[in-house]
């Protein structure tokens, strides 16, 4: 029962009965025995400012998480801004602070979780990142915390493409990478140390699409890492046929915890049960273990 007492937590997006943020989080708050609760909130895009005015009114509202489609749209709205967060050009964390409100984001967090858990030299790796939109930026910052060699983004659009990579050389996280055509796949992924889909192709209920055909995957070397950041289905068909090739396949239930984690410690300072969040999504997504 919620007290007036309660620490209040939640997501905030439009719509956002789809989220599986809450049932990490409450299963994560309720581990630790704390008085809190995290909950979805459906939010429009124009009643985006009068919200976060709302949630500035409640003393126990501590911070909230952001979906889409907010995650440009709030930075104005912030009393200040992370320079990760910054770099990215999105927040996903918010957390009330004695200046305000405070965004950040988590995902290049989440992003690197499982790759640094070999704790290997990425200094000669060659990154081959599908897509290039919002999920896109955080897996390129991730690219240049892990010391990638090269970052190739690979898309459809050239306008968009040479607007992505300019977006970089001025922001507040340097970073030097190549865009190339959707035709030019098949020799880079014969280089590729690290394949990252960042699109929404393949992702349920479309489970039988995949961002690359069978000419292009058959060039991922093996021993390769593949990580699409869809989580359903899981595996996603780009993530078998990567396997089929003997790849070493990642999925995107890894980040969406370690993203969730990352921002349960910054609200409550306490460190989060990762175990329990990810068996938490692990039951919600009927996924063996």
């Amino acid at each position: 029962m919620i007290q007036g007492t309660t620490k209040l937590l939640g997501v905030i997006g439009h719509p956002i009965g789809h989220s599986l943020s809450p049932v990490m989080h409450n299963a994560a708050i309720a581990h630790l025995g704390l008085d809190c609760v995290y909950v979805p909130l459906s939010v429009a895009p124009e009643d985006l400012e009068k919200a976060i005015a709302g949630f500035a009114a409640m003393d126990n509202f501590v911070g909230f998480s952001v979906t889409i489609p907010h995650k440009q749209a709030i930075i104005p709205l912030l009393s200040e801004v992370s320079d990760i967060a910054q770099a990215i050009g999105a927040v996903n964390t918010v957390t009330k602070t004695d200046k305000g409100w405070m965004g950040t984001n988590t995902d290049v967090e989440g992003f690197l979780a499982p790759l640094e858990a070999d704790q290997g030299d990425w200094s000669q790796s060659l990154a081959v990142i599908l897509g290039n939109g919002g999920a896109a930026r955080a897996v390129v910052a991730g690219c240049k915390k892990l010391g990638c060699a090269q970052i190739h983004v690979v898309g459809r659009n050239r306008e968009n493409l040479t607007a992505f990579q300019n977006s970089w050389r001025n922001s507040s996280l340097p970073v030097e990478i190549s865009t190339h055509s959707w035709e030019e796949l098949p020799n880079l992924i014969s280089q590729a140390s690290l394949l990252v889909n960042t699109t929404p192709v393949g992702m349920y209920p479309k489970v039988d699409e995949s961002p690359l055909d069978a000419e292009a995957i058959a060039n991922l070397p093996e021993g390769a890492i593949a990580y699409d950041l869809i989580y359903k289905p899981n595996p996603t068909r780009f993530l078998q046929q990567a396997q089929r090739q003997g790849a070493i396949i990642v999925d995107g239930l890894e980040m969406l915890v370690q993203q969730g984690a990352a921002a349960l410690k910054i609200w409550l300072n306490r460190e989060p049960p990762v175990d329990v969040m990810r068996q938490s999504l692990q039951k919600q997504l009927k996924i063996e273990n």
